[in-house]
């Protein structure tokens, strides 16, 4: 891992929250698709379907027409570091319980974080039980009226990682990812609590000199966050193996599910380096429905911020898929989401298992104050937030850009 993607890492400190959430829908080039929920898992389940809009600046519901903004939380891991998937099956009534507070902090969506370990057994085997636990989980969010933002092939815990995916070539590995988003799709094609399939979060690619050894880049808190594509580019473009590997991966998704969005969480280089372009641009990642990009704003720094968004700004809805008062104050946390307004269409912070009230019982550290004061900050924020949705968006004028219809601050 390069000194900028460690700095990075430190800063956009995955470490400190967790999870995930979304729906969404199909055939969003009309109107979101005019398939029937028939075979939803939950009989009577009332979750609105959620889509692009008609000129794909934003999210809108199918029947509603109005105005979807993603509000929620990251959810992979507990307050002691456990991932989902260590705890869901023994443990299954703290999640019902974390999504019953999640929802009752104001979030729409969660994002979930698989892990290939606990899915694949082997290269074309994946592991039935995680599976069935996984469409639990949907249910869990039809139920409990939250969507999901499924992000998948984690290798998080570096020990987890099977010796047989690791000593795989790039190909291998591809396919064993295809395999994988088969049988995810599978289980989640026909429920509306899916906001949309993230295929990887973070994934970068090497230099174009340099040949790599290792598939993950740096490790923080104990977790590998970010993952390359390939270890070596072979005379190729950064941006045909990105695009060649949203390609694969798209078509094993579509193959089983026609209708939910599909994105990429990407690290923000823009940030980093001014102007720097997206790897996952309008060209690369062409069977992208929205751009996804993680942003931890700097003490001082809200302005560079905000100017860094700007550039994942090309056409598609855009959502902060990760946020956090890290290295800045909830104020300055605050205007970052106030100056995007304009351009973003969500916004996903974090959740660790706890409480505001556990985080409030007199023995509370500094982590557990700064926890505390963004679980407050984000009810606080939420009447607001989703006030945004909701909006009918079917009497604007034709070719209106709808997403920037916030009203002045």
């Amino acid at each position: 891992m390069n000194t900028s993607t460690t700095t990075y890492r430190l800063a956009g400190a995955k470490a400190l929250l967790v999870a995930s959430a979304a729906l969404i829908c199909a055939d969003w080039t009309t109107d979101c698709g005019a398939q029937d929920q028939r075979g939803s898992p939950r009989a009577g389940a009332k979750l609105e379907w959620i889509c692009p809009s008609k000129d794909g600046t934003h999210f809108v519901g199918r029947e509603s027409g109005g105005r979807f903004v993603a509000w929620g939380f990251n959810y992979d891991h507990d307050d002691a570091g456990r991932l989902l998937e260590d705890y869901w099956d023994r443990e299954w009534s703290v999640v019902a319980e974390d999504f019953k507070e999640m929802k009752a902090l104001g979030a729409n969506v969660v994002r979930i974080h698989l892990q290939v370990a606990k899915f694949m057994k082997a290269p074309r085997k994946t592991d039935a039980a995680a599976l069935k636990r996984l469409a639990r989980l949907v249910r869990l969010a039809e139920d409990t009226r939250l969507y999901l933002d499924i992000t998948g092939l984690g290798c998080y815990h570096k020990a987890d990682v099977p010796k047989w995916y690791d000593a795989m070539s790039e190909a291998e590995r591809w396919e064993v990812q295809a395999v994988f988003w088969d049988a995810v799709a599978r289980v989640c094609a026909r429920s509306p609590a899916i906001f949309c399939y993230d295929l990887m979060n973070e994934p970068i690619l090497p230099g174009a000199d340099r040949k790599e050894t290792e598939w993950l880049a740096g490790e923080f808190g104990g977790k590998n966050f970010v993952q390359r594509l390939t270890l070596d580019l072979a005379g190729r473009t950064r941006e045909q193996v990105a695009r060649s590997w949203v390609e694969k991966l798209v078509a094993a998704i579509r193959a089983r599910d026609q209708r939910h969005m599909i994105t990429v969480g990407e690290i923000p280089w823009a940030l980093t380096f001014p102007g720097a372009k997206p790897l996952f641009s309008t060209e690369t990642g062409k069977g992208l429905d929205f751009v996804s990009v993680h942003f931890y704003p700097e003490k001082g720094e809200v302005a560079k911020a905000k100017a860094a968004l700007a550039v994942y700004d090309f056409g598609k809805p855009l959502v902060v898929e990760e946020m956090f008062p890290l290295k800045c104050s909830l104020e300055e946390l605050d205007a970052f989401i106030e100056g995007s307004r304009q351009i973003a269409d969500g916004w996903i912070g974090f959740y660790w298992g706890k409480t505001i009230e556990d985080y409030s019982n007199g023995k509370t550290d500094m982590r557990g104050a700064l926890i505390r004061g963004w679980l407050e900050y984000f009810r606080a924020k939420t009447p607001e937030m989703i006030g945004l949705s909701n909006r009918s968006t079917l009497s604007a004028p034709a070719g209106a850009d709808q997403r920037r219809t916030h009203p002045p601050r």
